[in-house]
């Protein structure tokens, strides 16, 4: 196969990161503002429904990371209804019947429905990408990452304005609004998901380990690399989990610039596209945990400085923007790739993969609690008083999770070596 035609494989894989990143993000983001601000919901309840709604996805990721292990040539059996429920649940997410169920058990009920079917997406998505073109083929995984990573911020990209845009309009408007962009998310889902089950590398078949999880959870335990990636990981994902549950609040009554929030966020994820192939290229000259390393550093130098600023003060935000944006390309990028080079020849990749999506969801889920300790605090959505607190949590408690992911980190760096010098040409 010619490099040219590898480079449009890799291109199918990679396009199904953008519908699986344009559902998640309001999900996480915009989820909490719309059911404040539209439907009227107590932040402390919104709180505890997110909490639970995200425990319950957190504990079912192992399960369908071994069930995705034993899976043979039937792939399109398991993504294609999970697609299809991905899309009604996404669009019914944002409609909660006007009489009959409360909204607060509508939430609760569609979000476990989205984050189902994300996971059944995205834990077979990841873990097929890691088997790209053998367990050796470090260049093709690293290539195929760039691409899944890349199209996953055009999908942020787009649900940072869109429905941002939608949430600064008129209330009454914006369910019929986020319907609409519920169907161009579906579109787009649809057309991903045949350019993968159809053009991308073959799904990879399932190694012999699959058939017995227990033996499968065994290997994973005895690994030490992967012992050592699992405190650094969840600690980063709490560092990001945070800002994205109370960016909106935080934009709106902190700064008090509501509507900027779609330009903040766009130029937030726009310099996060710009820096990941700088990303994938530096991690194949000093390896995936030094680089990571140092979009850490990055982060925190860019981020600290949020929690200084006040009313009117959107020029110095959008540079927070900026650098935290340029920093995430290697927290998007980086944790698989040297995910991939931790597991052994002939082990399982789905349980892996189910293991870290089980921390990042962990951390999503623990994130929510930090809306009724900030409504305990006094933080009163849509006032700006208390905002203080909401600065201090949106902000310095991500810096400080993110130095101590950057300090647990460190012993990693001589597990996952640079890629050979023959192999840096990496698009």
């Amino acid at each position: 196969m010619s490099q040219h035609t590898s480079q449009w494989r890799y291109a199918a894989y990679g396009l199904a990161g953008l519908p699986l990143a344009m559902s998640a993000l309001p999900v996480y983001v915009q989820v909490p503002a719309y059911y404040t601000s539209v439907h009227g919901m107590s932040l402390a309840t919104l709180g505890w429904i997110l909490f639970a709604a995200r425990l319950v996805d957190t504990v079912q990721d192992p399960l369908l990371g071994h069930a995705i292990d034993r899976l043979h040539g039937g792939i399109a059996r398991w993504m294609a209804p999970a697609a299809l429920l991905l899309a009604l649940s996404f669009a019914g997410l944002w409609l909660p019947p006007m009489a009959g169920v409360s909204s607060g058990w509508w939430l609760a009920a569609m979000l476990v429905l989205v984050y189902t079917a994300h996971s059944m997406v995205n834990i077979a998505y990841l873990a097929w990408g890691a088997r790209i073109g053998g367990h050796d083929n470090k260049p093709a995984q690293l290539a195929a990452a760039g691409w899944r990573e890349g199209a996953g911020l055009v999908g942020v990209m787009l649900a940072s304005v869109i429905p941002a845009a939608i949430l600064q309009g008129d209330p009454a408007r914006a369910p019929a609004d986020m319907l609409l962009f519920s169907g161009l998310f579906g579109g787009l889902l649809l057309l991903a998901m045949l350019a993968l089950l159809r053009a991308a590398p073959a799904w990879p078949q399932p190694v012999q380990a699959a058939a017995d999880w227990r033996a499968a959870l065994r290997r994973m335990a005895a690994n030490q690399g992967f012992r050592r990636l699992l405190a650094p990981y969840f600690l980063n994902a709490l560092s990001v989990s945070l800002p994205a549950t109370l960016a909106l609040f935080f934009i709106n009554d902190r700064l008090q610039a509501g509507a900027m929030a779609g330009p903040f966020l766009a130029c937030y994820f726009a310099a996060a596209a710009c820096g990941l192939p700088l990303w994938t290229r530096l991690a194949a000259r000093i390896g995936p945990a030094a680089c990571w390393r140092l979009g850490m550093v990055l982060a925190v130098l860019g981020f600290a400085g949020a929690t200084l600023l006040g009313p009117g003060d959107t020029w110095p935000y959008l540079a927070v923007c900026i650098a935290a944006g340029a920093a995430l390309g290697a927290d998007l990028a980086m944790p698989p790739v040297l995910l991939a080079r931790l597991i052994d020849t002939g082990e399982s990749t789905g349980i892996y993969y189910g293991t870290l999506t089980l921390l990042g969801k962990l951390a999503l889920a623990l994130s929510g609690l930090a809306l009724p300790v900030l409504a305990w605090l006094g933080y009163r959505p849509g006032v700006a008083e208390h905002t203080l607190a909401l600065a201090l949590v949106y902000a310095g408690v991500p810096c400080l999770l993110k130095l101590m992911a950057l300090y647990s980190l460190k012993s990693l760096s001589r597990l996952a070596p640079p890629l050979p010098s023959s192999s840096r040409s990496i698009p």
